[in-house]
């Protein structure tokens, strides 16, 4: 590595060029860091000390020189820490969840990182049992993490499973609550999700190929070894994904194929598991679908028919095709069904309509039907339906840009609901210090791109405030106006937060989606820049005041806008950004990049899809101009947006900006793409990011 001087006393690394050229469709791509991709990357992702000693030469080069450039700031960072943490209740618990005779329910330990999964008689004629300690189970791990914990029907075993290298590998154990005693079973390589049938002794699960792709469902009985589980099914399509669940009423078991724009749900009945599991309907091209059942018919949530914001149909149980589905609750265009939960004598479901949620209440005896009604501007909200289907509970969750979530139990019979929980900001927090606004942003093509915003009412807006601006846009993933504790270091220092609703997610319905993919990706990043610049027009900001940030696919859009406008932004944020879209989806051995194609489109098969990512790509379009202050984080063990992706971009950076910003690029050695694990390792990544903006618009 040879280094070049930013400052005096500081020297930014530069990755060393090494010739490496990709060619397809006629056009040959320069690409000098290709050399920083890991050739045994998948064992990497299992065993972090087998990377290359060049790699991790460069890699921890930048750590140490971000840790320099950040030096001055290591007590503000401390600060920042507290606050944060200050804002978590260390003891707290999760409202209990009903199942027969238990109420189960998670809670954590006053300075102590980890959930733990706990228990109590229904009754209150009995004390706590701990089901599992996560604090425990991490003890001397650099990384850990639960990704489930699940009972047995007849409530005597819990399976949970575990990653400790944070490549989402998962473990899968079994404990037995009647002795404490964890059984011989281990199954490795699973990605995480378990689901018990109703004989107690059969367990379902599913497991990850060399690419990192869940692809089979296998059948294990307790007390067998792993080799003598049974392969139940097995997606031969490299495209689709395989997941599992169980329906809300739990007689059946689910087997759920998906990509991203395409569904196969497969019914297993839950007390005859080594049945072969049937189809509900054959997949076809375009038609996604879920499944609930209700006696004897199954209820459909679907966009079948040129139902682009979904409708949900019936059919019997003996008829499921989809040449059998009758609509029940008919497509409105613009009203986007989000999720369904069927319970036995009620029906809810979550709608957006012009990027605010509501739920509505179906009564199976009459059809009749309501709203939950909400009164704030920008809010968020949620709902689950717990264990049981013979009830009449829905639990919501409810929460604002300025008020911290609450819980609430809602009873569907008599319309009634109870605040089961508010969350304690335990350094306090007054809603009424703060003002929340919903506004629409035109884009280039008349859109109006909502966004919400938070700021503190004693914040002057004379156009000259700090703003940080977040986005995602892609996946159909839309974000919530709810309640973001971490935001507030930076609101009550003055800046403006306010979260762009762009197209690439599902605000203002599925459509929405639709024009923010495939060949109208570039309307994500427009619309981002509208945004912005609507900010500015209205006062709150003025370019060259504003930040960005977004991470994963969001972070591919910061380095798209980075390079477009680049005179708006006084920082960017870019947390494991997706940022080489085009080598990425030209390599169909990396993992998940052929059920991306749907997303992005298939450049290896369409020289049009491969010419238009090539347009955008955040690498491939790093020129000679000034740039923001940037701010790069990665994870080693990432198995979604490989490390050498930020690692080559900033690599392109060091070699063409003109500026003398900051660019500094922070890689996790430990962890991948969620970052450090433990609820309170993360608050120090989100204090470095806070200190940076800070750092850089001159309020330390």
């Amino acid at each position: 590595m040879s280094r070049s001087p930013v400052s005096e006393n500081t020297f930014a690394p530069k990755a060393q060029q090494k010739p490496h050229v990709h060619e397809l469709h006629g056009d040959r791509r320069e690409d000098p860091y290709a050399w920083l991709r890991a050739d045994n990357w998948q064992e990497v992702m299992r065993q972090p000390d087998k990377l290359a000693p060049d790699i991790r030469d460069y890699l921890e080069q930048e750590n140490g020189y971000c840790k320099a450039v950040m030096a001055d700031t290591e007590d503000l960072q401390k600060v920042l820490f507290e606050e944060l943490k200050g804002r978590i209740k260390e003891d707290d618990s999760s409202v209990p969840s009903p199942d027969g005779p238990w109420l189960y329910y998670v809670r954590y330990e006053e300075g102590q990182q980890h959930p733990i999964f706990c228990r109590k008689p229904r009754d209150n004629q009995g004390s706590e049992e701990v089901l599992l300690d996560g604090n425990e189970k991490a003890e001397g791990k650099d990384f850990f993490q639960i990704a489930s914990c699940s009972h047995s029907p007849d409530h005597r075993y819990v399976a949970y499973s575990v990653d400790e290298k944070g490549s989402e590998y998962y473990t899968l154990r079994i404990k037995d609550l009647t002795t404490g005693a964890e059984l011989d079973d281990v199954i490795d390589s699973t990605s995480g999700s378990v689901v018990w049938a109703a004989d107690n002794q059969t367990l379902f699960y599913t497991v990850l190929d060399d690419n990192h792709r869940p692809s089979k469902v296998l059948r294990h009985y307790l007390g067998d070894d792993e080799s003598l589980d049974v392969l139940v099914y097995e997606e031969s399509d490299p495209g689709f994904f395989v997941g599992i669940g169980k329906s809300e009423s739990g007689k059946f078991i689910q087997i759920l194929a998906h990509d991203h724009q395409t569904s196969e749900v497969h019914l297993i009945p839950a007390d005859n598991p080594a049945l072969k599991p049937s189809v509900v309907s054959v997949r076809e091209p375009g038609i996604e679908y879920e499944v609930s059942d209700h006696g004897d018919r199954l209820l459909i949530l679907t966009n079948a028919n040129d139902a682009v914001d979904f409708k949900v149909c019936e059919t019997s149980l003996t008829k499921a095709g989809r040449e059998n589905w009758k609509d029940l609750i008919a497509h409105k265009p613009g009203v986007l069904i989000l999720t369904l939960i069927v319970f036995k004598d009620f029906m809810a479901r979550l709608e957006r309509v012009e990027g605010l949620p509501k739920i509505i209440v179906t009564h199976f005896a009459d059809n009749q039907e309501h709203e939950i009604a909400f009164d704030e501007e920008a809010y968020s909200l949620g709902m689950s339906g717990g264990y049981e289907f013979d009830t009449r509970t829905l639990r919501f969750s409810y929460s604002s840009p300025s008020t911290p979530a609450r819980v609430f139990d809602y009873d569907m019979e008599n319309r009634e609901r109870t605040l089961r929980k508010e969350d304690e900001i335990p350094s306090g927090h007054n809603p009424d210090d703060y003002s929340v606004r919903r506004l629409l942003a035109p884009s280039h093509d008349g859109a109006l791109v909502p966004i919400s915003l938070i700021h503190r009412k004693d914040t002057e807006l004379d156009g000259k405030a700090p703003l940080l601006l977040y986005g995602y846009g892609s996946y159909g993933n839309a974000i919530p106006a709810g309640f973001m504790r971490n935001s507030f270091s930076l609101v009550d220092r003055g800046f403006v937060y306010a979260i762009a609703h762009i197209r690439g997610g599902t605000d203002k319905g599925y459509g929405w989606y639709l024009d923010g993919k495939m060949d109208r990706k570039k309307n994500t990043f427009i619309d981002f820049i509208a945004a912005a610049e609507h900010l500015i027009a209205e006062g709150y900001t003025a370019a060259g005041q504003i930040a960005a940030h977004g991470g994963s696919a969001g972070g591919m859009l910061m380095g798209v806008v980075s390079n477009m406008r680049p005179d708006l932004f006084k920082a960017i944020v870019a947390d494991v950004p997706f940022v080489d879209v085009l080598t990425t989806m030209c390599d169909e051995t990396l993992p998940l990049t052929p059920p991306e194609w749907p997303e992005w489109g298939n450049p290896i098969a369409s020289k049009a899809a491969y010419d238009y990512i090539k347009s955008y790509s955040p690498v491939d379009n790093v020129t000679a101009q000034d740039y923001p202050n940037i701010l790069v984080t990665a994870g080693l063990t990432d198995p979604r947006v490989t490390y050498w992706e930020p690692a080559k971009w900033v690599a392109r950076l060091r070699e063409l900006k003109t500026d003398s910003n900051h660019l500094i690029f922070k890689t996790n050695m430990s962890a991948g793409h969620g970052g450090a694990s433990g609820r309170f390792e993360r608050l120090k990544e989100v204090a470095l990011m806070d200190a940076f903006l800070l750092k850089v618009f001159g309020l330390v």
